[in-house]
């Protein structure tokens, strides 16, 4: 069941109510706070929400359309496990669409759109310095997003979200990482490097390398976390 601990909180948020419960769930699965397994039960969510079981309903349909929680009619709602299969599909899928935007970025691209990046790399510095992991992964995430953005294509950003919940939430699991948000940072400035040369190839070759180094240190975690993951 969830952790009786566990903060959920939908007052300072907008929209519907549904919608709301979907995101403050979403959220939490997201993180971690709620881990693969963890038995979802609607009259307790209703309990920590302050809400009837209608918009429960609503948000946990949306989270399993996500492939976040499993619904088995009669029986449990569970997070849903994590698959080593799923995260190798995710991975390629966000390096296709990764590689794609970078070299487009690295083509077309503005002075203020460097500086975004440029801030974005220095306030990662600054939150290693800081040891601040999570501070980082949120920081580590909006580069990436940005140069998603950067492309002028609006559904990409969404698009490339949606294909990578799973690769999110493994990546939880590899904080805190110990020298290795040094050794991101170091990839991200080679990335930027490139887009500001405006060499397309480089760009590409850097966004490959480093978004493939990711598969090669989540695979390790299933046998580090066996109940987190699905046995295929």
């Amino acid at each position: 069941m969830p952790d009786p601990t566990l903060t959920l909180n939908i007052a300072n948020m907008d929209g519907p109510l549904g919608h709301r419960v979907y995101i403050a769930l979403r959220n939490s699965i997201l993180t971690m706070a709620l881990a693969p397994g963890t038995v979802l039960r609607k009259g307790m969510l209703c309990e920590q929400l302050g809400v009837s079981r209608s918009p429960v309903a609503e948000a946990l349909g949306k989270l399993s359309t996500d492939g976040l929680v499993d619904i088995i009619p009669q029986s449990a709602t569970r997070v849903s496990q994590l698959s080593l299969a799923e995260l190798r599909e995710e991975s390629f899928l966000r390096e296709a669409v990764e590689v794609a935007a970078v070299t487009k970025v690295a083509q077309d691209h503005t002075e203020e759109q460097l500086t975004r990046l440029t801030r974005n790399l220095r306030l990662q510095s600054l939150l290693i310095n800081d040891r601040d992991f999570q501070g980082f992964f949120e920081a580590d995430l909006d580069f990436h997003e940005m140069i998603l953005q950067f492309t002028g294509f609006p559904k990409v950003v969404a698009a490339a979200g949606q294909m990578s919940l799973q690769l999110q939430r493994a990546r939880m699991l590899l904080l805190p990482e110990e020298g290795r948000p040094a050794v991101a940072l170091a990839e991200h400035t080679f990335i930027l490097d490139a887009v500001r040369a405006k060499d397309p190839e480089a760009a590409r070759l850097a966004m490959s390398a480093h978004l493939r180094d990711l598969i090669k240190r989540i695979v390790p975690l299933e046998r580090l976390h066996p109940g987190y993951f699905r046995q295929n």
